[in-house]
């Protein structure tokens, strides 16, 4: 199989089922930005491995799964509505991020302010990703009636949830360094 077809040589690309659109159009945006989120949390991930503390293996895993899903996700927004889907995402993909983040923040100290994205280079990474996935999620929102799946909004905005908690997490389990905001500069 090649790589490149030329078919999107004039700013259009297909979309599952072979409708034509826009490079530019909401939908590949929204499933682009997904690509682009899952991208950073692989880079996160690379900068995980590198370490060691006790439930690591366990975190990367969740990660991968995360990521799993995350691709899916793109592919039900590169689904025009109305056509059938080869993966459908679940209430219970939702319910489980929110288990993981339920899960970590007990390990947490609790936010008492605001805090700026930084720390371990994994948590860095995460940090993005979850700004990548808010961007994700402004995209698929402006699709209104063109999503087919309305959980795509509410698995985006939890992603984001998680992300942060994870960087938190990371940043806990190596020593990473969360840096409050200032209010009096």
């Amino acid at each position: 199989m090649r790589i490149y077809t030329r078919s999107g040589d004039k700013g259009t690309t297909s979309l599952i089922y072979g409708d034509r659109v826009a490079k530019n159009h909401a939908r590949v945006e929204a499933y682009g930005t997904c690509d682009e989120a899952n991208s950073m949390i692989g880079l996160a991930l690379s900068h995980i491995e590198k370490e060691d503390w006790e439930t690591k293996e366990e975190f990367l895993e969740i990660l991968r799964k995360v990521q799993t899903i995350l691709f899916h996700v793109g592919a039900e927004l590169a689904t025009p509505k109305g056509k059938d889907v080869t993966w459908e995402l679940k209430e219970e993909h939702v319910k489980e991020l929110e288990k993981h983040i339920d899960e970590w923040d007990q390990h947490l100290p609790v936010l008492k302010n605001f805090i700026l994205p930084s720390g371990h280079e994994g948590a860095s990474c995460l940090h993005v990703a979850r700004t990548i996935v808010r961007r994700a999620e402004r995209t698929a929102v402006s699709l209104g009636e063109e999503l087919a799946n309305p959980r795509v909004i509410s698995y985006l905005n939890r992603l984001s949830d998680f992300l942060f908690v994870a960087a938190r997490y990371v940043n806990q389990q190596l020593g990473g360094k969360e840096i409050p905001l200032k209010t009096d500069i």
